[in-house]
């Protein structure tokens, strides 16, 4: 079997490439750059909005994981270019290649569009899926963490000095990035299981499905870089803003905290809804968060990172 994957050079991207493999699947994956060679991978050169290249990608395919998209920019008229335009070249390349199937990840910000620019271009792009007449799954995951991300790293990084930052008081859900990967690759494999997930909306999380108190989550960090005594303050949003103009006087372009992602950290419910779990028989999660965040933390180590 034959899988297109977008964004397999990122964070998720990466992860589900090795689930695929994994699985002994073939894979067609779009790169920006140059890539050393794998067994089992044809890297095709280009972006989403190169639509040659995206022809040659789903060229050959049974199935089309959509990973590739912006997260965070400080110009937010991006996001509608990359998450809307870019699922919509996307989606039209994989419907003139007679792919039927089609795994798109969005987020759970999507869950509530107005808050940010970000969540607002995730929620569109769905609707585009929606109208398609594609065999399409839509995917909506938490915060993801695991070997290799930058995001959360952040957190883990500031836990080494005993105080991690927290948003104001909330709930959230988390998922290790290869539970995320592994759940990609089932729906895109033909099975009885998967078949049931056509035209499904899914929120996959870890093993805890009540999701966590930021307070909670920090203490958990803290825990996996050795650190069990630290100091989690919930940061208000006016502080968060802030920090949002700060960080990008400091990083330009490359700030992680942006005034667009405070938009969404500062709501108090971003845990999984318990109706949208994907079925049971087809996938489960592996990683529960102590353990999940002790691996990533020592993987940070391991690289040098921490």
């Amino acid at each position: 079997m034959r899988i297109a994957i977008t964004g397999a050079t990122g964070f998720v991207g990466q992860a589900t490439l090795d689930a695929a493999l994994a699985k002994g699947l073939t894979i067609k994956a779009l790169t920006r750059r140059n890539q050393h060679d794998r067994e089992r991978v044809d890297w095709v050169l280009g972006t989403l909005e190169n639509e040659d290249a995206l022809a040659k990608l789903v060229d050959g395919a049974d199935a089309v994981i959509h990973v590739a998209g912006l997260t965070n920019t400080p110009d937010t008229s991006e996001f509608d270019r990359a998450n809307v335009g870019g699922t919509e070249r996307v989606m039209a390349a994989t419907q003139a290649a007679s792919v039927k199937r089609f795994v798109f990840v969005s987020s759970l910000s999507a869950r509530e569009p107005h808050l940010s620019a970000y969540g607002a271009s995730k929620a569109r792009a769905e609707e585009l899926v929606k109208a398609s007449d594609l065999d399409w799954t839509i995917i909506r995951p938490p915060a993801v963490y695991g070997p290799h991300d930058k995001d959360m790293f952040e957190l883990f990084r500031a836990a080494k000095f005993g105080i991690v930052p927290m948003p104001p008081k909330g709930k959230t859900s988390i998922i290790h990035v290869e539970d995320l990967a592994r759940l990609l690759v089932a729906l895109a494999i033909p099975s009885e299981a998967s078949r049931l997930t056509s035209g499904q909306t899914y929120e996959p999380w870890d093993d805890n499905a009540y999701g966590y108190e930021h307070t909670e989550l920090a203490k958990m960090i803290g825990e996996a870089v050795g650190r069990p005594q630290i100091f989690a303050p919930n940061v208000p949003e006016p502080l968060l803003q802030l920090g949002a103009q700060i960080d990008r006087a400091l990083r330009g372009h490359k700030a992680k905290l942006t005034e667009d992602r405070v938009g969404y950290m500062v709501h108090p419910d971003w845990v999984c809804d318990l109706k949208k779990a994907p079925p049971i028989s087809l996938w489960q999660a592996h990683w529960s968060g102590e353990a999940g965040l002790k691996m990533t933390a020592e993987w940070y180590k391991s690289e040098g990172w921490l």
